[in-house]
């Protein structure tokens, strides 16, 4: 798995656009609210929001860390992508994007599908 795959991931969804953040990150955007980012320099690593319940599971896995800044929102990093399957990062940044766009104003979330 490399970043053009998580980029088909995160673009393959409604309404989301990509922006540099910090010089350093790819972030992948729902009506302006992050729920995906890549670093683009050194080892490839991806961190995106999880379900609260799945938080310590995840975390206590090999080549995964509470996700530096966003932990306290229970964010995690993979460090290592050999360690999880693509069919679980893919599903993975799929409910990080359900639980960020649950978050939106109604309306923001029904123009999502009109113009997404």
């Amino acid at each position: 798995m490399d970043i053009e795959d998580i980029r088909n991931i995160c673009l393959a969804l409604p309404g989301v656009r990509e922006d540099i953040k910090w010089e350093n990150d790819l972030c992948f955007l729902i009506a302006d609210k992050m729920f995906c980012v890549v670093n683009l320099k050194g080892a490839l690593n991806v961190t995106f929001k999880v379900p609260d319940d799945a938080f310590e599971v995840w975390i206590s896995r090999d080549g995964v860390k509470p996700a530096p800044y966003l932990a306290r929102a229970k964010w995690i990093q993979l460090l290592d992508l050999q360690n999880v399957n693509i069919q679980e990062i893919k599903e993975s940044i799929q409910k990080s994007y359900e639980i960020i766009k649950a978050k939106l104003p109604k309306k923001v979330r029904e123009s999502l599908w009109k113009n997404g």
